[in-house]
């Protein structure tokens, strides 16, 4: 039986005491459990999101073996495969600890080899109680072998994948990391103003710049250009294959903008979805009709180009856009990246899957839209984003050109694959193994 108690009842200050103890310990186990059940929310979104983000990975190799030729498909598939475990080991030895070193000096900083939490790690306190420790360097891992992967389709069927994965080491394991923490690792940039709320430029502008070093070291494929300087256009292996690594991705994007809010909020969430989608879907008709005024067709190529230029453009300000703002980003983004592509072609600037005109022009025009577009327009907050651009550019495409031209000199043969091997296939000769085979039976 439940005894209560009127407004009459006068209780004696003993029992009085004791009830308000009672009162204040229920108080505080309501309190945690709401705590424990608000963290675990934010954790498993935040570990839904870093499962969306590794999917890219899937992702891009489908998209580049797809746009390539056939007889390089296993080579692609081997370089994107490998290149996202050697992203995350690396990234667990050393780069977690370069990019998020703690306090230091804000250019460069080193918290420690290895994962290890700090001895005063309490779960529930890391990260505003959103997420683990663990879970926390997972996420970011997945994003530094999206920057790794970038690199790929753009140095595609002619360099050694021997340097290809020393460089991939480099830039995992160094450029990506110490760039990174000068921003999301509270370093000077971040301290500046520069926004970049999912990295248009800390991942996308990085592995941009990385590529176009490599390919202006490589140089173009064999009989890309013709003597008057005209781009041939060499036969996709899989037309359906890189459809459906540009619908991964696009998937795999809802991960990297909405788990960049590092929390389950639900509002901030439903909006960073709803403007990735729009940018997306923006830039596809962008590449569309860019595609038609510049190669008299419906060019699909350039349709699928301009769905990834539309969400790179967003991903720099995705939470702070409004819908009719994330519509017109995926636009300029889709259009661009047609023009992107015939500008760097005219400069034989080789680059098989169009990645240096989507990851590296849209994320510099979608990083310094935050400064036109959203809440934080203005002049202002636009020279913060310019100095963020020019300050990525210069340690990216820096480093990465100082990588690619130091492995071309010590390299024997340099890091290109002989003529012979690059005209017959990187597959036979460095795989013994073909990624299409057509038998026909007697």
């Amino acid at each position: 039986m439940i005894e209560t108690l009127s407004d009459s009842t006068v209780l004696d200050p003993g029992t009085a005491a004791a009830l308000a103890d009672s009162l204040q310990a229920l108080s505080a186990r309501i309190t945690a459990a709401e705590n424990t059940s608000a963290f675990t929310t934010n954790n498993v979104w935040m570990l839904l999101a870093t499962f969306l983000v590794f999917i890219m990975s899937l992702g891009f190799s489908a998209v580049e073996a797809g746009f390539t030729q056939a007889k390089n498909t296993v080579n692609i598939l081997f370089k994107n495969t490998v290149d996202t475990a050697i992203g995350i080991v690396v990234f667990a030895l050393f780069g977690f600890a370069l990019m998020y070193p703690g306090t230091f000096n804000g250019w460069l900083g080193f918290a420690g080899f290895g994962l290890s939490p700090a001895e005063d790690y309490d779960p529930i306190t890391y990260a505003s109680g959103h997420y683990t420790y663990w879970t926390d360097f997972l996420f970011q891992a997945v994003f530094c072998a999206t920057a790794g992967t970038i690199v790929s389709g753009a140095v595609a069927e002619r360099i050694k994948i021997s340097a290809y994965f020393i460089f991939t080491l480099f830039l995992t394991g160094l450029i990506y990391p110490i760039l990174g923490s000068w921003k999301w690792g509270g370093g000077w940039l971040n301290d500046y103003g520069f926004y970049d709320f999912a990295g248009s430029t800390i991942v996308h502008s990085v592995g941009g710049w990385a590529a176009l070093a490599g390919v202006i070291i490589l140089g173009p494929r064999l009989g890309k250009y013709d003597e008057n300087g005209k781009a041939k256009t060499f036969s996709n292996s899989s037309v359906p294959l890189a459809v459906i690594g540009v619908f991964l991705l696009w998937f795999g994007w809802f991960g990297f903008n909405g788990g960049s809010v590092l929390s389950a909020d639900p509002e901030t969430i439903s909006l960073v979805c709803v403007t990735t989608a729009l940018a997306a879907c923006t830039g596809a008709i962008g590449g569309f009709f860019a595609g038609l005024l510049s190669f008299k067709r419906l060019d699909l190529g350039m349709v699928l180009n301009g769905i990834l230029a539309g969400l790179v453009g967003i991903t720099a300000g995705a939470d702070q856009m409004s819908p009719n703002e994330a519509l017109l980003i995926g636009l300029i983004c889709g259009l661009v990246v047609v023009f992107a592509v015939i500008f760097f072609d005219k400069l034989k600037i080789d680059d098989p899957v169009g990645a240096i005109s989507v990851h590296l022009i849209c994320g510099i025009i979608g990083t310094l839209a935050v400064g036109v577009f959203g809440k934080m327009a203005g002049f202002d907050q636009f020279i913060k984003q310019l100095v963020g651009v020019g300050a990525y550019g210069a340690g990216a495409f820096g480093g990465s050109l100082l990588v690619f031209f130091i492995l071309n000199k010590v390299m024997k043969g340099g890091i290109r694959v002989s003529a012979q091997h690059e005209k017959e296939g990187l597959d036979s000769h460095e795989h013994g193994m073909r990624g299409y085979t057509i038998t026909y039976e007697e």
